[in-house]
């Protein structure tokens, strides 16, 4: 029993990771052919853990609901939701007859209830990132006031709003107008000093991906088997 606790698990990370090493860079046909036959039991072992999660997440919401626990009404909302779209996608299904304009009701509930309730979440994160911005954008440092300005041209160049309403203050005050002027100078933003940043976080993820896969390959780290080590 405690070969399969911790040796096979770490045998077969090792094995895996290896195979997918050496396909990504000695790329020859039996490569291939191996990562081919592993991809199809990936989506196998994906099956299998959707109905994991699936499972999961009906006893802790079911859990929740009946220990009371402060909040519970969510989780009711959860279940009722998971269960009404589950059963009328098994009744009437998901695919439309062809010829006709008929939808089937778990895909009007998904088009007409879902989307707009998770257009209406994400639309709500516009609240905080604006109060994420005010908070970041104060200019008590030479650093904050950098990221103020830039900010500012990068909002005022990027919608043709913000040009007209450069062109607007540079006519009242007699000067030309700046509105393409913004604009290059935003773009030149986006694509120079904050593609730099972008590219150089990427690279830092992409290195940190890299030491952690030699980690789990070479059996360092096991916190993929459930445990803190």
């Amino acid at each position: 029993m405690q070969f399969l606790k911790k040796p096979l698990p770490i045998a077969i990370a090792f094995i895996m990771g290896l195979i997918m090493f050496i396909r990504e860079y000695v790329p020859t046909k039996f490569a291939e052919e191996v990562y081919s036959w592993f991809t199809r039991w990936t989506i196998i072992i994906v099956g299998f853990a959707a109905i994991l999660a699936i499972v999961s997440l009906v006893h802790y919401h079911t859990n929740k609901v009946r220990r009371r626990v402060p909040g519970y009404g969510y989780s009711v909302v959860a279940l009722v939701a998971f269960w009404v779209m589950l059963i009328v996608a098994f009744i009437w299904g998901v695919v439309a007859p062809s010829g006709g304009g008929y939808m089937p009701p778990a895909v009007w509930l998904y088009r007409y209830m879902f989307l707009p309730a998770q257009a209406t979440m994400f639309a709500t994160l516009a609240f905080f990132i604006a109060s994420a911005g005010f908070r970041a954008f104060r200019a008590r440092t030479p650093e904050a006031t950098a990221l103020l300005i830039a900010g500012l041209i990068v909002m005022i160049g990027r919608v043709p709003a913000g040009d007209e309403l450069v062109n607007l203050f540079a006519r009242l005050f007699g000067g030309n107008e700046l509105g393409a002027t913004i604009s290059v100078f935003s773009d030149w933003i986006m694509n120079n000093p904050n593609m730099a940043g972008y590219r150089g976080i990427f690279l830092g993820l992409a290195l940190a991906q890299i030491a952690i896969s030699v980690r789990i390959i070479f059996g360092i780290e096991r916190t993929y088997m459930g445990g803190g080590e």
